[in-house]
């Protein structure tokens, strides 16, 4: 009996030595390349409520509750989880690097806080992504023992992940919104003179349908001793097989009670209040559309849900400013988080 318990203790003994001996500290990482941009990938990386519609923790545990609070996305954004299946935890985003890297804290501060984070790099109009995972087991000895098995585990995971990220990004837009600065702001509403009208989609039309409107508002105008207040807007209605409807508008003061508000032509109104993204687009207005592809990509790749008609604001006179220099704001109302 007495060398049993010997034995025992010196085969716990020497356990520990081996665990000691192991790394306290396990990485893996899982590669995918998905035919999307690095600004798109970004968005559901950085973003946890774009994460959880790919990740593979969703599938495992479809009646988890996922809570987000801090940050929108990006640095101090923070995800709790609680599930039968998954467990509980955080993650908080640490470290984001617009289109090439985003870190994650798992449990920090906690036992078995762990790291994950993505790295991206460019192709040709693809994404390759690396998404790594490192978990440092400190003094934990069953957990350097596991840890292999673990990584196997967790490797499997993180590929399958990767491969519904991919699914997810190749079903987006696929218009690259890395080269526009959005900004997010709050308009308020002006009053404007307005005059519903329509074209086929073509730059030359639509300029020549928008500058007959405009010679229409501006004549109801001096009838009606009104002054300009801002730059001319179109304000796009619907797009139906080849004809694009469209409000010119021309924002306006000077309205007093006995300005005509409602006749079968020019009209009175007001702009949309609340808010929105706005892009500063300088160049030709045939390089419009392209700059409302980005823009909805953006929209599409962020989940930010449009809340009515788009605008655009010709802050340029073309009679004076040349096309390549032509400054132009573009507005998308969007509903608030």
């Amino acid at each position: 009996m007495q060398k049993l318990i010997y034995g025992i203790g010196a085969t716990f003994a020497l356990l520990i030595i081996i665990g000691f001996a192991l790394p306290r500290t396990n990485q893996i990482s899982a590669s995918i390349e998905v035919e999307a941009h690095p600004a798109t990938v970004f968005a559901l990386v950085n973003d946890f409520r774009r994460l959880t519609l790919w990740s593979p923790w969703a599938d495992t545990d479809p009646n988890a509750r996922f809570l987000y609070s801090g940050a929108n996305r990006g640095v101090g954004a923070i995800l709790t989880w609680d599930g039968a299946v998954i467990g509980s935890g955080r993650q908080t985003i640490t470290d984001s690097r617009p289109f090439e890297f985003v870190a994650i804290d798992i449990n920090p501060g906690e036992s078995g806080a762990a790291k994950s984070w993505f790295t991206l790099s460019p192709g040709v109009g693809t994404t390759i992504v690396t998404w790594s995972f490192e978990a440092d087991y400190g003094m934990n000895i069953l957990g350097r023992y596991f840890a292999s098995m673990l990584g196997a585990v967790v490797a499997r995971e993180y590929q399958g992940g990767l491969a519904a990220l991919k699914e997810f990004a190749e079903s987006l837009p696929a218009a690259d919104f890395s080269d526009i600065e959005i900004e997010h702001i709050v308009v308020e509403a002006t009053d404007i003179a307005w005059l519903s009208t329509t074209s086929r989609p073509e730059p030359a039309a639509i300029s020549a349908a928008l500058g007959k409107a405009y010679f229409q508002i501006l004549s109801f105008m001096d009838d009606n001793d009104l002054s300009d207040a801002g730059a001319p807007l179109s304000i796009t209605r619907r797009f139906s097989g080849s004809e694009l409807a469209f409000d010119a508008a021309i924002p306006v003061r000077g309205i007093t009670e006995g300005t005509p508000r409602d006749g079968p032509g020019v009209q009175i109104g007001r702009s949309y209040a609340g808010p929105v993204v706005r892009v500063r687009h300088i160049g030709s207005y045939k390089a419009l559309a392209e700059t409302h592809r980005k823009i909805s990509a953006y929209l599409a790749a962020l989940g930010i849900e449009r809340d009515g008609a788009a605008w655009e604001s010709y802050v340029s006179d073309p009679g004076k400013v040349p096309e390549e220099d032509l400054l132009t704001y573009v507005y998308y109302p969007i509903k608030s988080n």
